[in-house]
């Protein structure tokens, strides 16, 4: 045989082999993706609905929401009573990240708070800067590459003065990378529904408003840092759209400790 041809024969093995290796890592990052179970289920469909039927949220643009393929929920975030609102008044089933200790206790209230947030369709991670940042961007990845709706929160944690902060561009990677629509979502009045502190809800009316979903794709690849910032700018946009709240023109963080954080800031302009 030639050894053209056979150069040819072993490049096509090496590829094949190569295609193969990469399906079986899809398939064991699929595995490792924590989906929803039968108490998800059992909360969407009898829970939800006396929940809806007692707090009477105002829920518009249902039908910006796609059915199916992968999509980002892109909201502000105002209130713990945020992640429940939004899996419950999706027309879809949704996932997203929570604290990891959220699972991890022990005892009865280790139990009650692994049962809710399970039901509610969260997924246990670890938070913070650097590394675990990363990780929670590639765990979020793998959930939306499973074709899930998974929601987020661009602003990173709550606004505790109701004003609307600067998008983390996590959002705008994942989007990016996923080729996920992202469909902004407008919190309005959680904040008084359930203020920080409170451990209950109280009735009061609140909105939650479903945007027109954004394609992203054009602004560029996910490894360009000012594709990832326009992205996440055009989402933060959509979202003021919807509420109208002050923009505060800075990252939602704590003040830097020292010096030292402020020079470790002022090298890292961008945040996950």
């Amino acid at each position: 045989m030639p050894p053209a041809e056979c150069g040819r024969r072993y490049a096509r093995r090496v590829s094949i082999h190569d295609a193969e290796g990469a399906a079986a890592a899809d398939n064991r990052a699929d595995a490792d993706v924590q989906r929803p179970g039968l108490l998800y289920f059992v909360a969407r469909w009898i829970v939800a609905p006396v929940a809806k039927l007692v707090y009477r949220p105002h829920v518009v643009g249902k039908r910006n929401v796609p059915r199916y393929g992968k999509v980002i929920l892109a909201s502000n975030h105002l209130s713990f009573i945020d992640s429940v609102l939004i899996p419950i008044t999706s027309p879809r089933r949704v996932q997203f990240l929570a604290k990891s200790h959220y699972f991890e206790g022990t005892g009865f209230r280790g139990a009650v708070s692994r049962a809710f947030f399970t039901a509610i369709g969260a997924v246990g991670v670890k938070r913070g800067a650097g590394q675990a940042a990363q990780e929670a961007l590639e765990q979020s990845r793998r959930i939306i590459d499973t074709g899930a709706a998974f929601a987020l929160y661009p602003e990173g944690t709550r606004s505790l003065d109701g004003r609307l902060y600067k998008g983390r561009t996590g959002v705008g990677w994942l989007a990016l990378t996923t080729g996920a629509k992202v469909v902004p979502v407008g919190l309005i009045g959680t904040n008084e529904m359930q203020p920080v502190g409170a451990k209950f809800p109280r009735v009061r009316r609140v909105t939650v408003a479903f945007g027109e979903p954004l394609d992203l794709a054009h602004l560029g690849p996910a490894d360009s840092g000012r594709a990832r910032r326009q992205a996440t700018d055009e989402i933060m946009a959509a979202i003021h759209a919807l509420t109208g709240q002050e923009l505060a023109g800075t990252y939602n963080e704590s003040p830097p400790a020292g010096a030292v954080e402020r020079v470790k800031r002022a090298l890292r302009p961008e945040r996950l």
